[in-house]
């Protein structure tokens, strides 16, 4: 996907947002009750946006289950609905910009390409439910019943997956990370807080043609709550990363490693990792030992000048390494285990190592040596070439490759400390 893909999307979507928006102004607003109705949710729903955890792409579950519920609302209970495609947009375009006015002034955004997302998928929706909805042919086919519903639930499918490669798409483009990691993440994600925004989004226009407006509030509570119950186990995560960053920060306190030098690997780990198709739960575990990888460190009576441990005797790197995993295992984050064994298998040879335990060592090399504390003149490529000269037996091949890519596209000279 080319860059001039990117900006196409972009242009799209702000077509389709203007078009909505001037067609409303053009033609009034069609049962207004109903459009303030859902406005209101998909506003809130935005209020309630939350930062996503890793593995789940939805900041604001309720916001589109509301957006996605409008465009598929075929009746209310008083009668048909008839809001076509257009309004729907302004609506859903109106209400998240609205519910996002707080996240602004805190200066927490939305992206753009949050508000792209939501409106395509909002008018894709339209576009495929509406006409057939409006015509009649829809009642006639499938009538009111499990088939209407079912119905309703494949085009919610389908969007969630054009979604999906949309999303995979564009953060293809702007990272340059290989496409189809990107995608299996964003799959994944579908079976989490997703499944429950297409079961809402579903459920939502099939109780207001029953009930009518009431049941919106009605049947938003329980996705309501579960955003609220993602946001608490979002603080949990946070604070288990900040303890693993803390715990990576007291080498560089004590003197034992160069400033910034766990956060470099850790930063440069996760986009080899990402160049090699890691991604989810491997991802997590790479950024984790990455940063834990000199923990071991601590126990040595004189530090290593600048923390260079790529350059002790693989023996000592060994002891270095196996008291780096015991100090992993005890503090019982969540996945100590997996982050221990990547830290403990530091000084194998690379064909012994599991994957992540492979792209720490040679990243963590490549700081040491780009770095300047190994006496390599030449900056990042010595120190790419000694990688390679090294590969025999301490660095895998392809993740040295991997690693002259990621440093191609982003400078070869190593991140600043700190």
């Amino acid at each position: 996907m080319s860059r001039l893909t990117t900006a196409g999307v972009y242009g799209t979507s702000g077509a389709v947002a203007l078009a909505g928006v001037g067609w409303t102004a053009w033609h009034g607003l069609q049962q207004p009750g109903i459009a303030l109705a859902f406005g209101a949710l998909i506003a809130v729903g935005e209020l309630a946006r939350c930062r996503a955890l890793p593995g789940e792409r939805e900041p604001a579950p309720l916001g589109a289950a509301g957006a996605l519920a409008y465009a598929l609302l075929a009746r209310c209970a008083d009668g048909p609905a008839a809001h076509g495609m257009p309004q729907t947009v302004a609506v859903v375009v109106a209400a998240v910009l609205l519910g996002s006015v707080p996240h602004v002034a805190r200066g927490e955004g939305p992206a753009l390409e949050h508000v792209v997302h939501r409106t395509l998928t909002a008018a894709f929706a339209a576009v495929c439910f509406q006409p057939l909805s409006h015509s009649g042919e829809l009642d006639r086919l499938l009538g009111h019943g499990a088939w209407h519903a079912l119905f309703l639930l494949a085009l919610l499918a389908l969007t969630a997956l054009c979604d999906a490669l949309l999303a995979a798409a564009l953060l293809h483009d702007r990272t340059r990370y290989p496409y189809a990691p990107l995608l299996r993440d964003e799959l994944r994600a579908l079976g989490g807080v997703g499944a429950a925004v297409c079961a809402t989004a579903a459920a939502l226009p099939l109780a207001v043609a029953v009930a009518g407006l009431w049941a919106l509030p009605l049947f938003s509570l329980p996705l309501l709550l579960t955003q609220l119950s993602f946001r608490r186990h979002a603080r949990v995560r946070t604070a288990y990363r900040q303890i693993i960053a803390s715990l990576a920060r007291s080498t560089e306190v004590a003197g034992y490693t160069r400033p910034g030098h766990a956060r470099r690997v850790a930063r440069l780990s996760c986009a080899v990792g990402r160049e090699m198709g890691l991604s989810g739960a491997d991802l997590a575990v790479l950024e984790y030992a990455a940063l834990m990888h000199d923990i071991g460190q601590l126990s040595l009576v004189d530090p290593v000048p600048e923390g260079a441990t790529a350059l002790l005797p693989a023996a000592e790197q060994r002891r270095i390494a196996l008291l780096g995993g015991a100090v992993v295992r005890q503090t019982g984050v969540h996945g100590a285990a997996s982050v221990a064994a990547v830290v403990e298998r530091q000084a194998d040879p690379y064909r012994d190592q599991p994957r992540a335990a492979r792209i720490v060592r040679a990243v963590n090399a490549y700081d040491d040596l780009a770095g300047g504390s190994g006496g390599t003149a030449g900056g990042a490529l010595a120190a790419l070439e000694e990688l390679r000269l090294a590969t025999a037996r301490d660095f895998q091949p392809e993740v040295v490759e991997a690693l002259a890519r990621v440093l191609a596209r982003g400078g070869l000279a190593p991140a600043p400390p700190g």
